[in-house]
């Protein structure tokens, strides 16, 4: 399993483990989880050698699981070693999608950019072209290179959707969360609250990687949770979860002045993954919801924000929202609540 010490690679080795598996956990620092079984192996490997993926692999495996293919370039490390691989597993992302007008996550920037997908979205659903340009172009290069090698490499492509859980570099609940710890008693949500980006809790995705090791092929499934939750029902149970009560304020529409209103869940249209495929293929059934799994994940977060800002704990993150003020900005939501 290549990148098994981040937010899926601690459920998905753990998963297949005590499914009977011989699992070899290779990550850059070549760290364990604790709660992996005793028999799981952990290697170093800096992904970006090619002569040490190779000597990871060894004489081969029967699964190759990778959590941190992101384009051409691994999709050509994967097909150099096809030969000692039986089948492989690579998560994807369902930014690949478009909509009928060829807007999707590349576009929400723009004027008219949203993407308007049907709900829920089918794997065969129109996607970007395939380039080096952004995360979702490379995803689908990454994903035709792989598709093209045939039965000479059986791999299944997860399109996952909004992946939480802890252990996140990029923790959209923290949004809500630290909201809580600040005291904060009001709150604005932009288009009504209504806002659904469909989450996956990083133990369904283990789940589809363990059933998708036991019946290899090549095939393209969404991996999402049991329901899409609005932005209004995640605050609501994450206030919940932390014993805390928040006024909300609904905006119809977008933000009212500059990005008062938005949060990581945003957007004018909702974004909901069909599952039947995964169902139908794999035997899928999820391992939790959403609500269920949020107690590990808030808790998680509260035990980090304890021992740093969170710009520190969180710098992926606070990169990403650094162009649209933050994600906290208190003083343009309260200026405008009192105006």
């Amino acid at each position: 399993m290549i990148g098994a010490a981040g937010l899926i690679g601690r459920e998905a080795v753990g998963a297949l483990a005590r499914d009977g598996w011989e699992v070899v956990a290779a990550s850059l620092g070549g760290g364990r989880d604790e709660q992996w079984p005793g028999d799981v192996r952990a290697v170093r490997l800096d992904r970006g050698d090619d002569a040490a993926l190779a000597a990871v692999v060894g004489d081969g495996c029967d699964v190759l699981v990778d959590l941190v293919a992101y384009g051409r370039t691994e999709a050509r490390q994967l097909t150099a070693i096809q030969d000692r691989v039986g089948s492989a597993v690579v998560v994807s992302s369902g930014a690949v999608y478009v909509d009928d007008r060829g807007r999707g996550f590349d576009t929400q920037g723009e004027a008219d950019g949203a993407p308007h997908y049907p709900v829920p979205i089918p794997e065969e659903r129109p996607t970007v072209a395939p380039g080096e340009a952004t995360y979702a172009t490379r995803k689908i290069q990454l994903e035709r290179d792989l598709l093209a090698a045939g039965e000479a490499l059986p791999v299944t492509l997860l399109r996952a959707g909004a992946i939480h859980g802890p252990y996140s570099r990029t923790p959209r609940e923290l949004f809500f969360v630290k909201r809580a710890l600040d005291g904060r008693r009001r709150r604005v949500l932009a288009f009504g609250g209504r806002s659904r980006f469909h989450p996956v809790h990083s133990s369904n995705v283990a789940e589809l990687i363990r059933l998708a090791a036991l019946r290899p092929g090549s095939r393209v499934l969404n991996a999402a949770d049991p329901t899409a939750p609005t932005v209004a029902e995640i605050g609501r149970a994450i206030d919940a979860v932390m014993g805390h009560e928040s006024g909300t304020v609904l905006v119809e529409g977008p933000p009212p002045v500059g990005h008062v209103g938005l949060t990581p869940w945003s957007g004018a249209h909702p974004i909901v993954y069909d599952m039947t495929a995964a169902e139908r293929e794999l035997g899928y059934r999820p391992v939790t919801g959403y609500a269920e799994s949020l107690p590990a994940t808030v808790e998680w977060l509260v035990a980090r924000l304890r021992e740093r800002k969170w710009e520190d704990a969180f710098p992926k993150l606070a990169a990403q929202f650094a162009p649209y003020g933050g994600l906290f900005g208190y003083a343009a939501e309260d200026a405008w609540l009192d105006r």
